[in-house]
């Protein structure tokens, strides 16, 4: 009996959840266990058969799942299963028949557990319970500490950037009123060695704020007199977040702004003061530093070294176990910053600064970028969108313009963009438009537009204001959303394009291949659940481009429970921390922009991660079966 014991410890030690639960409770769910046998084609649980009765985990063989796609948007789509790999957990959660019906593929074996007792391991084992009800969310957090391990050995030591401010807060922040004079101020400051001093008003409120580098700005070079109230020199535009926000989200504020402290604001008044150093986990990243470069830069150079600098950023938040949909947020958020400086410099050194259209230009990021979502390999999908002056036409506009978009697209390709193999570049005639042009192409894609028309155009669909006259961006966007909406035949098209690639789940291993035995994550694994997102996005006249924040904002209006939202996200979200770390992987090996891809070999990745990345591919199905719901194909 012990070495029967010894054995089945060994084997649920490497598989989730059980490698998480106590000795105590592994001990007593093997105590119950029986081993069924199945032959080769053998129907192991149906429809039929009705409410199940035993919880499953295969020992050994492989078991399918079998189920027809009209009845896949309320249950699990088709499915692989193999050693380690539990069912069906659905069914058991909700007391019902299973919607599939799972079948052995080879001889097999499977360990059983009866209804009452996995009921009972629910309430004994938090870690059983969590896997059971969060499948893919348990299976992603345990991935994130394989990977942290991978990346740093120091990374539990650092602050989270998921912690909410509330938990950063060191000290209440020091004070002082508006009338205070800055001779008073400053003594205080150095009195107490704090970097800041906010004024308040008698309710709390915050008024404005003075740091040491306004010191030497605005009083020391200046020699201002010191007598004088201080509100008359502090900052009085003032960002504030709440207690709740958490620590990324005052990072990216400082990283946009260019700040070193954020003001946390609850009911108007002033409850703490949050500075970058205050942030432990963003003293080896720099974020501040990598934005001051950029709004900085003048040269190719100092571009170049500022790209350097998001890719190096990247590496160390990935090692700290930032989200994929926070680390993307950063990504994009620089390389916004990156192109827009770029344009601001080339517009004044071309003249287009003091020309009839300027302030008439908006430089629009496409694709990835407009959606949040680049990685650190990605390509240029940008275009222009204008509107015209008196006394000119949008061709006038485009023959000034175009040399100088030509010249923006090329710096930003030595910085580690490179030029999109399309040509979707504002440099790009088709591409630079004035409003009324942005209309009339789109209203033609919508009423017009062929299937392989609309496949091309799908991107455009994500544009977003980076640099200039960004109400034209919003007035676009706004204008889109009532004529999409009112358009069934347009989302009818775009629903059967996004069925047309599949998640690459075989049918007799676990993955559909392509060359040299490698998956397609962008094509394959991104692509259904960002084509799904803009689709109901259109549908529910959602403004947002994230495909994350398009899922979620859409739900409601979908009638989509959240709990299957949030399968999706997770989903979509570990497919692009795969995509990030094969990218930081080739750029380590010395890879070149141009030479980084997402193609990755299976059989490389960690068991873990295999199983976690055929749970996702399940999703994108579970996604897609519901997007052939909604739209009757």
């Amino acid at each position: 009996m012990n070495a029967v014991y010894a054995s089945q410890l060994a084997f649920f030690a490497v598989h989730a959840p059980f490698d998480r639960m106590e000795m105590a409770h592994l001990l007593w769910m093997i105590a119950r266990l029986k081993l069924g046998y199945y032959a080769q084609g053998e129907v192991i649980v149906a429809p039929e058969q009705g409410v199940v009765e035993r919880f499953l985990v295969i020992k050994q063989g492989l078991v399918q799942g079998e189920q027809s796609v009209a009845h896949a948007s309320d249950a699990d789509t088709w499915l692989e299963l193999t050693a380690g790999e539990c069912f069906p957990l659905g069914a058991l959660l909700a007391h019902r028949p299973v919607a599939s019906l799972y079948r052995s593929v080879m001889d097999t074996f499977c360990y059983e557990l009866p209804l009452a007792d996995f009921h009972a391991l629910l309430g004994l084992s938090a870690p059983f319970r969590d896997f059971c009800t969060r499948r893919i969310a348990n299976l992603l957090e345990h991935s994130k500490q394989v990977i942290q391990a991978q990346y740093t050995q120091s990374s539990a030591e650092q602050q989270s950037l998921t912690s909410p401010l509330s938990s950063i807060i060191c000290r209440a922040p020091v004070t002082c009123t508006p009338d205070t004079s800055v001779r008073d101020v400053l003594a205080r400051m150095h009195e107490l060695r704090v970097g800041s001093m906010i004024a308040v008003d008698e309710q709390g409120r915050p008024l404005g704020i003075l740091t040491l580098p306004d010191v030497l700005e605005r009083i020391a070079l200046p020699q201002i007199d010191i007598d004088q109230a201080v509100i008359g020199i502090m900052t009085t535009q003032l960002t504030f977040l709440s207690p709740q926000a958490l620590a990324y989200e005052a990072a990216l504020t400082m990283a946009k702004l260019g700040f070193r402290h954020v003001l946390v604001v609850e009911n108007e008044r002033l409850v703490g003061l949050v500075s970058e150093k205050d942030l432990f986990a963003l003293q080896r990243v720099g974020l501040r530093q990598i934005g001051s470069s950029i709004r900085h830069a003048k040269t190719c150079q100092e571009f170049q070294q500022s790209a350097a600098d998001i890719r190096r950023m990247a590496h160390n938040m990935m090692a700290q176990g930032v989200t994929a949909e926070q680390l993307t947020q950063f990504i994009s958020t620089f390389n916004d910053q990156l192109a827009a400086r770029i344009v601001e410099l080339e517009y004044a050194a071309s003249g287009v600064s003091d020309s009839p259209f300027a302030g008439r230009l908006c430089w629009m990021a496409l694709g990835s970028e407009g959606r949040f979502e680049q990685t650190l390999s990605t390509d240029q999908d940008n275009a222009l969108i204008f509107t015209v002056p008196e006394g000119m036409t949008a061709n006038n506009v485009r023959e000034w313009i175009l040399p100088v978009a030509r010249r923006i697209n090329e710096t930003l390709a030595l910085c580690g963009f490179p030029l999109c193999r399309g040509n979707v570049m504002a440099s790009n005639p088709e591409w630079c438009l004035s409003l009324d042009e942005w209309k009339r192409k789109f209203s033609d894609w919508i009423v017009n537009g062929t299937p392989l028309a609309l496949l091309h155009a799908s991107i455009f669909f994500d544009f977003r204001s980076v640099q200039g006259a960004h109400d034209l961006a919003e007035g676009l966007r706004g204008w889109l959303m009532k004529v999409a909406v009112e358009n069934a035949r347009f989302l009818h098209q775009m629903a059967e394009n996004a069925l047309v690639i599949r998640p690459p789940l075989g049918l007799v291993r676990d993955f559909v291949v392509g060359k040299e035995h490698k998956l397609d994550l962008k094509l394959s694994g991104i692509t259904p659940f960002v084509d799904a997102a803009r689709i109901f996005s259109l549908a529910t006249g959602i403004t947002q481009t994230s495909t994350i924040q398009r899922l979620r904002a859409s739900a409601a209006s979908l009638k989509i429970h959240p709990s299957e939202i949030e399968a999706w996200v997770d989903a979509f979200m570990f497919i692009q921390v795969l995509r990030m770390r094969h990218h930081d992987e080739g750029q380590a090996q010395g890879l070149g922009d141009d030479e980084l891809d997402n193609l990755i070999d299976p059989e490389s990745l960690h068991e873990l991660d295999r199983r976690i990345l055929k749970e996702a591919f399940r999703q994108a199905r579970k996604l897609q079966a519901r997007l052939a719901l909604e739209y009757h194909l």
